[in-house]
């Protein structure tokens, strides 16, 4: 898609005129810009899959009786839903886009640690993704995302082995990209880049690579084992062959808890970036904001648990897990709270990433304080399994995570692409997105809180209204969806020529070419000013003036 935008009659930059084109030299490429555009076109297929299964949902919703699908059908495109979105969007879509882009030039570095490994983990990410659409063409799955046994070990008739099969491949393509980033971060930041001169995007990815190294392990494991049960009926997990069902929850949620933090904790970087270059200030309590960072994936491990109080635990142990839940929800308010002082008194612009960045923190602030209900035993029993957690998440995945990679991908397209977007129809689709998102998800909440269960293809008819009005703000949400890829692709040949700082902001990335240069500059930078230090960098007073002198 974007092989266009680094042609040198589109760019007049002349670094880029000995540069290679055609498709060997994009599949072939160890250049981590190029690497990101090709998960960006992945990310971004995978996305749309998805869409069309939510929307097939919708639809079916409409009616109390549910004529569109057949029960089948319907538990099927829930589960591809939740597959397609989870493990090949969500999890990738802003560290292997955003942050593949970005790591090297925030930090100073040419390119990642080890440039053929980053490609590897694209290539294991098309296989894993390859086997998924092989088994949603070859019956559908049926299991829900989570793959629960012995439903998805024994029971299930749809393809579940090709499906386990490419999650375990796709989660190599994680570990790699997580170790990548850590060896990256560590060993090749330029002169005067200290720990603390970091931006606190590269701080999040830092955050989310431990996650992805530690955990990422534990679920490929566990599908495996589903797996090797189906196909060989080992004992891991059905009672019938001595194995335990409950274990398999264990093991899942141990990964699949700290996963939300992948999707999450990227996205908490980018809307720090924003708020900071938006604001004109410097970042309200860095260290601190850091140290949330740092907590956020750690304690992230502690809280598995809270999605099995109806699985028959000791209360004891539901008890101290609710409360490890209240503790992980401390450093997520840290940040909202200093997000918050950043802007106050700040010379605060409303362009398009700003827009993203306050949709981010109303909707993310929704999906953490109701998180606190289904961290509570008490009420989680009640809501457990109703539509009121499919609110919930999506608050938080939704509303969070793709909120923060729309505002990221507005924020560093002028240096992905260099050219400059429709400002004015950015900020409607940012506005459309917002209110269909909120159309969509918070009929849902009041759903699941009087009774109507989740993952039904049929209810009573008093649930129709607040359905209606879910699938009218799912269509305004799509259309909040797929105007961004008309004019960013626009923008590639018919874009104002953006300059190397447009907005203006004081990150590394901003000091070298738009779109940048192989190498990623042309010397080697040396950092003598302190994260997002504005009073101390004149030079950018006059920065937006002279980078949109072309248009």
């Amino acid at each position: 898609m974007n092989a266009t935008a680094t042609k040198p009659e589109a760019f007049p930059e002349k670094h880029y005129v000995n540069a290679e084109y055609g498709i060997r030299s994009w599949l072939l490429t160890t250049d981590h810009k190029r690497i990101a555009l090709l998960y960006l076109v992945s990310v971004t297929g995978f996305f749309f899959i998805g869409g069309i299964f939510a929307a097939l949902i919708r639809i079916h919703l409409l009616t109390p009786a549910g004529y569109l699908v057949t029960p089948e059908t319907y538990n099927k495109l829930f589960t591809m839903h939740g597959v397609a979105m989870i493990f090949f969007f969500l999890i990738p879509a802003i560290p292997a886009v955003l942050g593949n882009f970005l790591i090297p030039l925030m930090i100073g570095a040419k390119d990642l640690a080890f440039p053929r490994i980053n490609l590897l983990s694209w290539y294991l990410y098309m296989i894993g993704g390859g086997l998924v659409l092989f088994s949603f063409l070859s019956g559908g799955l049926d299991t829900g995302w989570t793959f629960y046994t012995p439903l998805s070990s024994v029971y299930s008739n749809s393809a579940v082995a090709p499906a386990v099969l490419g999650i375990f491949i796709n989660g190599f393509s994680s570990i790699l990209t997580g170790l990548n980033f850590l060896v990256t971060i560590h060993t090749m930041r330029a002169p005067g880049m200290t720990w603390f001169r970091m931006p606190m995007f590269v701080w999040t990815h830092y955050a989310t690579s431990i996650i992805m190294i530690l955990g990422t392990p534990v679920v490929a494991t566990t599908l495996a084992l589903a797996g090797m049960e189906r196909l060989f009926h080992l004992g891991f997990f059905n009672p019938a062959l001595g194995g335990d069902p409950v274990l398999f929850q264990h093991l899942f949620w141990f990964y699949s808890h700290p996963a939300v933090y992948i999707m999450i904790l990227p996205a908490m970087g980018v809307i720090s970036e924003i708020i900071t270059t938006f604001a004109r200030k410097p970042l309200f309590g860095y260290k601190v904001m850091t140290a949330a960072s740092l907590a956020i994936a750690v304690v992230g491990f502690l809280v598995w648990t809270h999605h099995m109080f109806v699985a028959g635990q000791s209360t004891y142990a539901a008890l101290a897990f609710s409360l490890l839940t209240m503790l992980v929800a401390v450093p997520s308010a840290v940040k909202t709270f200093n997000w918050t002082a950043t802007m106050y008194k700040g010379s605060v612009s409303y362009d398009t990433p700003m827009l993203y960045a306050f949709g981010f923190i109303g909707l993310f602030l929704i999906g953490g304080l109701t998180g606190l209900f289904l961290g509570t035993l008490g009420t989680d029993i009640h809501i457990h399994d109703t539509m009121f957690v499919v609110a919930h998440f999506h608050y938080i995945m939704v509303g969070g995570a793709v909120f923060g990679y729309m505002g990221g991908l507005h924020l560093w397209w002028p240096k992905i692409s260099g050219r400059m977007y429709p400002e004015f129809v950015a900020r409607i689709s940012a506005i459309v997105l917002f209110v269909g998102f909120n159309m969509t998800f918070f009929p849902q909440f009041v759903m699941g809180y009087i009774g109507m269960p989740r993952r039904y293809h049929t209810y009573p008819p008093e649930f129709q209204v607040l359905n209606v009005l879910s699938t009218a703000g799912a269509s305004i949400l799509a259309i909040g969806y797929i105007v961004p890829i008309f004019y960013l692709l626009w923008s590639i040949r018919h874009g104002a020529i953006a300059g190397r700082n447009p907005w203006p902001s004081t990150g590394l990335e901003w000091q070298t070419a738009s779109p940048p240069p192989t190498e990623n500059f042309a010397v080697t930078p040396e950092v003598t000013w302190e994260a997002y230090d504005f009073d101390n960098r004149p030079d950018l007073g006059l920065a937006r003036a002279a980078d949109r002198g072309h248009k």
